[in-house]
């Protein structure tokens, strides 16, 4: 029982997260043209009212509180048209919904958390309730309303065999239930009809009929409800304590009362009765036939509808995780099987014919396996849409966003580790990028609305992720002097731009004089940096004075299984990914300098570049000396670029990423450049190098 609770409440978790991201793209989207389209209006009213029945159904009260009053809301607003919110009013109903968008999502994160609700919501209540009663004041909307209390309280419960006599008999639908709204609810035929819509989630649409029938596109039975109550009708009183939790599930429903008419063998000769109650009507049978072929109609038209919901199914993540593992063993081993030291010599054309298109079939697995993980950055980025907007109002920095590529695909763990950084790096546009006045855009001849550009592109087998905004760029000589002053920076020294920039990068660093709410604490790209190096990825800054600034993230589309050049010092093994590897080549001993420091130099197109020799770095006992006799690779990592001596080029593999064990993580191995290990063929364990911290740990020495 335990873990089916915990699954009815994952699920709860996801949908309801989902909503509220499809929710905040709603009104961000309506914001921009000042008005809810019909579209906008509906799909909000559905949000709202699954959001209201889960709740519910996880008893989440407060939850399920507003997310009623918000449905009562939008019901006014679906009967009256968007017509009823005056202009000046519309901004509230913004900042209303996005109010609300923010209590439900830290709600869900206290779920999440195991955390208690907020239970005070009796503000936020009271702010939604004034708001309906705002754009109810006028009298086409509050007339019918006051009209309608003494009519519902003209039908009590001492009348109402009464009111039931007035709806006539259905023979096959003899089991009943009256419904009574709340007084004064309003669109109560609507209210009908979402009842009517709850009890088909638990009877069939052949089991049961409702009077009136034309509740969802025929305003005027409000007013008949309101006078007589709602009656559905049902062929088996089975059926009908089915709905009765739908009933009383629904918040607008003031009581209900259930009855049976009294007709002689309702159920017995149930398929013999049919033809003498047609008989009442000219055309005997063939006038049944029709009576059924209306309800049978709107369940045909709805059928594609779950259909294709059926070709999409959520999936836990540990459980691709676990298929990724899976699928990596099978590369690892039938690498190991057609690589083995058994078969060398022998001619096997059968084997070898059987082994390539086990190949084959392994790599299409392989793809399968990490499509399957590939979701696009679009959810990511519709996240800073919010983010521009809340503080373009509380910075008063009038500003847009623009999305570019976003549907580009990456891996599941790498967007959800990318979110934050990004977030970051938004604000920080924001906050620092953008102009502090109007005023100042103007006079540098800028449009007066700042804009932050998100884009992002495929290339091979990385994605490069750009956040740009068009503000007033870095000062080089203010953030030279803020790091000098924090002893980042020696006084005597000369610095790039670029190395200035990286400056921005460093712990504890930050620009602002003032912590604000949003930065000057000096957390923030130092964060950044980490989080997107962890998944193997790169942070390039690039700022023009007066233009804005870019950031730029280049991130591997997978932490799985990656492009690899194998490579031998001794008999040690090593794998670097392809993506670092700018050049490959030999050298002689005359194309070595040493700097003023004795370190290696090594001359390439023009430039020089710093000299690693793999065996030195990791004192390994074997391997060559001689330059001449190895070969070098120039690699490049972010800012970082220099080459690195080996002994030998071993090739090209595709290598599944292993990491590295606790015990030895525990000693801090990755700031030596070493980031995983993989298995190769023969069985042998490549050791995976990461370019930028071998460069730093080499650096060190």
């Amino acid at each position: 029982m335990s873990n089916s609770g915990n699954e009815i409440l994952d699920m709860y978790l996801y949908e309801t997260n989902t909503l509220l991201e499809q929710l905040d793209s709603i009104v961000l989207a309506a914001e921009h043209v000042d008005s809810f389209s019909e579209d906008d209006v509906n799909e909000i009213f559905r949000i709202m009212h699954t959001i209201k029945g889960a709740s519910a159904m996880m008893e989440f009260t407060p939850l399920m509180t507003i997310a009623h009053r918000i449905e009562d809301l939008f019901f006014i607003i679906r009967d009256k048209g968007m017509n009823i919110v005056a202009e000046e009013h519309r901004p509230l109903l913004f900042d209303l919904m996005f109010q609300a968008i923010d209590y439900f999502r830290s709600e869900v994160a206290k779920i999440e958390n195991s955390e208690p609700f907020s239970e005070n919501i009796d503000t936020f209540i009271e702010n939604i309730n004034s708001f309906i009663a705002k754009i109810q004041q006028e009298p086409s909307s509050g007339a019918p309303a006051a009209a309608s209390a003494p009519a519902a309280d003209a039908s009590p419960a001492a009348s109402a065999d009464a009111a039931i006599a007035g709806f006539g008999t259905d023979p096959a639908h003899p089991h009943l239930l009256h419904v009574l709204f709340d007084e004064g609810c309003g669109m109560e035929n609507l209210r009908a009809f979402m009842l009517v819509t709850s009890v088909r989630d638990f009877c069939a649409d052949e089991v049961f009929t409702f009077v009136p029938e034309d509740v969802e596109t025929n305003p005027e039975t409000a007013e008949f409800i309101v006078e007589n109550g709602f009656l559905l009708r049902f062929a088996n009183a089975a059926d009908r304590d089915k709905a009765i939790p739908a009933v009383t599930a629904s918040g607008s429903v003031k009581t209900y009362q259930i009855a049976d008419e009294a007709v002689p063998a309702p159920k017995v000769e149930k398929t013999e009765q049919a033809a003498p109650a047609a008989a009442k009507k000219p055309a005997g049978q063939e006038t049944a036939a029709p009576a059924v072929a209306p309800k049978a109609a709107p369940a045909a038209a709805a059928t594609p509808a779950p259909h294709s919901k059926e070709s999409l199914i959520s999936v836990n993540l540990s459980k691709l995780d676990h298929l990724m593992a899976v699928v990596g063993e099978i590369v690892i081993t039938e690498s190991m099987v057609t690589s083995s030291p058994d078969l060398k010599g022998l001619k096997l054309d059968t084997f070898t014919k059987s082994a390539r298109q086990l190949r084959k079939l392994t790599d299409e697995l392989q793809d399968v396996a990490m499509s399957l993980r590939m979701v696009p950055v679009s959810g990511t980025f519709q996240k800073m849409n919010r983010i521009v907007r809340d503080m373009s109002k509380k910075l008063n920095k009038p500003a847009r966003l623009t999305l570019v590529g976003e549907d580009t695909e990456v891996d599941k763990t790498i967007v959800d580790n990318i979110s934050d950084p990004i977030m970051h790096i938004v604000r920080n546009s924001m906050d620092h990028g953008l102009e502090e006045n109007t005023q100042d855009r103007i006079d540098a001849g800028k449009d007066p609305v700042g804009e932050i550009t998100l884009a992002a592109r495929h290339t091979g087998s990385e994605v490069i992720i750009e956040i740009r905004d068009d503000g007033q760029g870095a000062n080089y000589d203010a953030v030279l002097e803020k790091a000098r002053r924090v002893g980042l920076a020696q006084p005597d020294v000369e610095y790039s731009q670029r190395e200035i920039l990286n400056f921005l990068m460093m712990p504890g660093f930050s620009t602002n004089i003032e912590v604000t709410e949003f930065s000057g604490r000096g957390v923030g790209m130092d964060v950044v940096k980490k989080n997107v190096e962890d998944v193997g990825g790169t942070v390039v800054l690039s700022s023009e004075p007066g233009r804005g600034m870019t950031t730029t993230l280049k991130i591997p589309l997978t932490m799985a299984i990656m492009d690899g050049m194998e490579i031998a010092v001794g008999h040690s093994i090593f794998t670097i990914s392809i993506n670092n590897i700018r050049q490959i080549f030999r050298v002689s001993s005359a194309n070595i300098i040493q700097d003023a420091g004795q370190k290696e130099m090594i001359k390439c197109m023009d430039s020089f570049y710093p000299l690693i020799r793999l065996r030195d770095l990791y004192q390994l006992k074997e391997g060559l000396d001689n330059v001449e006799e190895g070969i070098v690779l120039w690699v490049e990592s972010g800012e970082c670029s220099y080459c690195l001596f080996v002994d030998e080029l071993i090739g090209e593999q595709q290598v599944v990423v292993k990491p590295l064990p606790e015990y030895v993580n525990s000693y801090n191995i990755k700031t030596y450049g070493i980031s995983g290990c993989t298995i190769l063929g023969d069985g042998n364990i490549s050791i995976i190098l990461d370019v930028a911290n071998l460069y730093s740990a080499a650096q060190g020495l």
